[in-house]
């Protein structure tokens, strides 16, 4: 029989919950008087009014019956908030368990310290009004809705131990990226995971809208969550006496129900059952204990409670009213004359790392351990001639990805992520060391399947995403590979996640965490069969409009350099790593010991691809796989049509070396730039993105108006390999031509060229028409020196 709260108890959970919102609605509203000492005038209340009281009460009822279950029953959890502009609710509890003081030593538990906690937030060099990496406890940015329960389950995989409890929001349960994380559970093995306890929480209404799950009745809800593998228990109420005591009861069911589907897994033979995890539905009114009613108009349990119901402080009565719901909270009787709580609610809370505001697993640095590596070189593609054999550089990869794999299988602290793609992405080697999670059913045809998996694969990249940022951000590491232009449905969250990582760098209390590693294939270049909705490289563009401090960009040429640049990444913390490589059959250019030498310095001459001399006619350049294979073939068409040329040609693997030294840790300074590309010598740069990206770089540059780019254009259809360089003016014959039109001592040679360009053109276009393929030349193109 569950037991129930005492009369005791209950009082001291709704006096700690009371303490929370009080701080909530003081961190939203004043600037001084923060005890009240004194009548609340307007000249306390700050100027600019920002924040969200809606959700707040809920997220505190929510963290005060999870303290009073982690004391009770000593919890290692942590606490993910959906709802996220829900921030001062965070803030007001770890500043009543003492982390936020101990982080932020001017914000004392006292009339000044909380005088300074309620100044900071939302206000100009304070804090944001929702969770934050400032706040203590938050492994989730509060900013965008839609990760949280993503972010809960990555932060649950391979944390036996841990319990997360995750507050949905219901209007966030209306975003994509949340609806599809509901089927999470199907890859938690209780066995050696973690536990991820989700609590729906309906307070009805959005920002100026009523919220669907609230309005569909419960047993259309129950029938819906018991279909995502849930098993719901039920809170609701207005009544804070009797809701408590049923928050208290179900959450001691839930947490029985945790316990027995744990113990069950890690004491039964065989592989373990999929089984019906227990979920909250807690349905309380938005804006609860706040004003019911302003100027006439109802509040609390409608959309009006969402930001701040209270606004317009020109009007005494809404200084009187504020100043009533304060008190409504009896602040005397939760903080001392000096503004410190009270000892007896103070006791309430867990201490030490217990405290979710505390956790270890809400910084993630503080747990990380480096990854067990391979030596990458003992996968490296024999190159005895530069172009003498053909790889596929993602298949190379997967091979050194399976042995990392395998090195750290005993930590469990790495997985690999990506969205149903990782044989097609040739990275299938790991499947030899770990298979596929799943707790689905599993049936005769299925491959790879496994319960103690740790390959995650989902036709979601949004929950692949979500869970290696969960996952990260507790202090483990992973690899995400997804199809090139598809990347682009989780810019939101590179864009939420680059962030966090900034911010982060700048809170000496935030350890560094493992990167975010992005493996971009299946590239535009190579998505001719496809077609045009499968061809954008931009992703490029927007890792590069992150801060300096984030992001990088790697474009290995060949397998030894794809290999290379892997093996810095998974070294590295608190990057964002974008490497983009094709998984088709490419000459390879580079032995393992020049790849290494190559992207240390991120960019450089290969001198067996031009001259050596220091007065080149042209710099032929190049940065991306495909772009490398175009300009050394035009670079062979070109010594035909000139035998006496003088080509410099110049790779780039790290393209953020493009940038000034100033302006990117890893820009090459003035001089290293015009060492490579000259400063007044044509340069034919052919680019495996938007060929504005590269101008943007380089535009401060010595040189650059000499710069000509060829890269996408937004042309492309189902068609051949080499005609979608074509249509794209990347193809070896333009930039051949490219060449010859910049080159002053070659203009007589401008006609001849431009004729014998068009008259290729006709041919391919014909050849491609007629057989379905490429040219003989261009099909069976091999470099010579």
């Amino acid at each position: 029989m569950t037991p129930t709260l005492s009369d005791g108890q209950l009082a001291a959970l709704d006096a700690y919950w009371r303490a929370a919102n009080y701080l909530s609605v003081g961190q939203i509203y004043l600037r001084d008087n923060p005890l009240l000492d004194r009548p609340l005038t307007r000249q306390d209340v700050k100027p600019r009014l920002l924040g969200h009281w809606g959700t707040t009460p809920g997220i505190n009822f929510v963290y005060a019956h999870l303290n009073r279950l982690i004391v009770e029953h000593d919890l290692d959890m942590i606490y993910v908030i959906g709802p996220g502009h829900g921030g001062p609710g965070l803030v007001a509890n770890a500043y009543l368990e003492g982390s936020y003081t101990e982080h932020y030593p001017a914000i004392e538990r006292s009339h000044s310290g909380m005088e300074r906690l309620f100044r900071q937030f939302s206000w100009p060099g304070g804090i944001p009004s929702h969770v934050s990496p400032e706040t203590p406890g938050s492994i989730h940015e509060g900013g965008e809705l839609g990760y949280s329960l993503a972010h809960a389950y990555g932060a649950a995989f391979d944390n036996p131990d841990l319990i997360v409890a995750c507050i949905v929001g219901d209007g966030e349960a209306e975003t994509g990226p949340l609806a599809a994380s509901w089927h999470s559970n199907k890859f938690v093995n209780p066995a050696r995971d973690g536990a991820v306890l989700p609590i729906l929480h309906l307070n009805g209404f959005k920002i100026a809208n009523p919220t669907i799950l609230a309005r569909i009745g419960r047993e259309q809800l129950t029938e819906l969550l018991r279909g995502y593998g849930h098993e719901p228990y039920f809170v609701e109420g207005d009544d804070p006496a009797i809701v408590h005591r049923v928050m208290a009861e179900t959450l001691e069911m839930v947490l029985q129900d945790i316990k027995t589907i744990q113990a069950a897994a890690r004491t039964a033979a065989g592989a373990p059952v999929r089984p019906r995890w227990p979920m909250i539905v807690l349905k309380t009114p938005k804006g609860w204990t706040g004003p019911k009613t302003v100027d006439g108009v109802p509040v609390e349990g409608t959309w009006r409670a969402h930001q701040v119901p209270l606004a317009d402080f020109s009007k005494p009565e809404h200084v009187a009213q504020l100043e009533a719901w304060l008190q409504s909270y009896r602040p005397a009787e939760l903080f001392d004359e000096g503004g410190k709580i009270r000892d007896a609610l103070s006791a309430l809370a867990p201490t030490g790392h217990r405290r979710m505001s505390s956790n270890p697993h809400a910084n993630g640095g503080m747990l990380l351990e480096p990854l067990s590596l391979p030596d990458f070189r003992d996968f490296a593609v024999a190159v005895a001639t530069p172009g003498g054999v053909e790889a596929e550089a993602t298949r190379a990869l997967g091979h050194y990805l399976r042995e990392v794999m395998r090195l750290n299988l005993d930590r469990q602290n790495f997985r690999l992520f990506g969205p149903d793609e990782t044989a097609s992405n040739r990275l299938d080697a790991v499947y030899d060391v770990a298979g596929k999670a799943w707790m689905a059913e599993i049936e005769p045809v299925d491959q790879d399947l496994s319960a103690t998996g740790r390959v995650m694969e989902v036709l979601s990249e949004h929950l692949c995403q979500g869970w290696l940022e969960g996952y990260l951000l507790t202090g483990r590491h992973g690899f995400f590979s997804c199809y090139e232009a598809f990347a682009h449905i989780v810019d939101s969250m590179l864009n939420q996640h680059a962030k966090w990582l900034k911010v982060s760098r700048n809170i000496p209390w935030r350890r560094p965490i493992a990167s975010l590693n992005y493996l971009l294939t299946s590239h535009v270049w190579r998505q001719d069969h496809n077609g045009l909705s499968h061809q954008d490289p931009g992703f490029i563009d927007q890792v590069a409009n992150k801060t300096s401090d984030i992001a990088r960009i790697y474009l290995p040429p060949d397998a030894n350099c794809l290999l290379s640049v892997a093996d810095h990444c998974l070294r590295s913390r608190d990057y964002v790593n974008l490497i983009v490589a094709g998984k088709q059959p490419e000459w390879q250019w580079l032995g393992i010991d020049a790849a290494v030498r190559h992207c240390t310095a991120g960019a450089g001459i290969w001198h067996w691809a031009g001259i050596a001399d220091e007065d080149p006619d042209v710099v032929m350049a190049c940065a991306g796989d495909v772009p490398t294979l175009e300009a050394l073939a035009a670079v062979m068409l070109l010594r035909d049509y000139v035998p006496d040329i003088r080509i410099r040609f110049v790779n780039v693997v790290d393209l953020m070396v493009l940038e000034p030294r100033g302006e990117h840790p890893h820009g090459l300074d003035d001089h290293g730039f015009d060492a490579l590309f000259t400063t007044d010598k044509p340069v034919i740069f052919a680019f495996h993105g938007f060929p504005a990206m590269i101008h943007k770089l380089t535009y401060r540059r010595t040189n650059h108006g000499n710069m000509h780019v060829r890269g996408y254009k937004q042309e492309g259809t189902t068609t051949t390999p080499f005609d979608m360089v074509v249509l794209n003016d990347l193809d070896r014959y333009r930039l051949a031509l490219d060449a010859i039109e910049r080159i002053p001592r070659f203009a007589h040679e401008v006609p001849a060229a431009r004729n014998r360009y068009w008259a290729t053109m006709e041919r391919h276009k014909l050849h491609i028409a007629e057989h379905g393929e490429d040219m003989p030349e261009v099909r069976d193109w091999r470099w010579s020196a």
